[in-house]
């Protein structure tokens, strides 16, 4: 990943409905939602909805998938994986303790971290 690409996954998300309807599909995972379930779970109106729906996948954060009649939509959360690892990956390169210390603080899953990054010989 580059800049470029993540400050276009950035700017995708910075709406308040879109990133309510990502983290939605987020929780349930690779079952996903069908756009009715999405709307009426939210509150979103069909035409808004699909607005940010389209918005999310032209950026690869959710990808639709036709089932019948209905679209069932999909979190892409190994991009939103390198995502995180691409703005966290340079954290604290030149002191890991300090890294470590901040990373104990947080209240994210140590799973979804990138690996501490340490110089040669020496312990996080």
């Amino acid at each position: 990943m580059d800049n470029q690409a993540a400050v276009e996954l950035l700017e995708s998300l910075a709406s308040g409905p879109r990133l309510s309807v990502y983290r939605l599909l987020v929780k349930h995972g690779s079952a996903g939602l069908v756009a009715g379930e999405i709307a009426g779970t939210l509150g979103l109106a069909p035409s808004n909805l699909s607005f940010h729906l389209k918005a999310l996948a032209q950026a690869g954060l959710v990808t639709p998938v036709q089932e019948g009649r209905f679209m069932r939509y999909r979190a892409n959360i190994p991009l939103m994986l390198e995502l995180i690892a691409y703005l966290t990956e340079e954290c604290c390169a030149h002191q890991p303790g300090e890294c470590a210390s901040l990373r104990a603080a947080s209240p994210c899953s140590e799973a979804v971290l990138p690996p501490l990054k340490t110089k040669p010989g020496v312990k996080a």
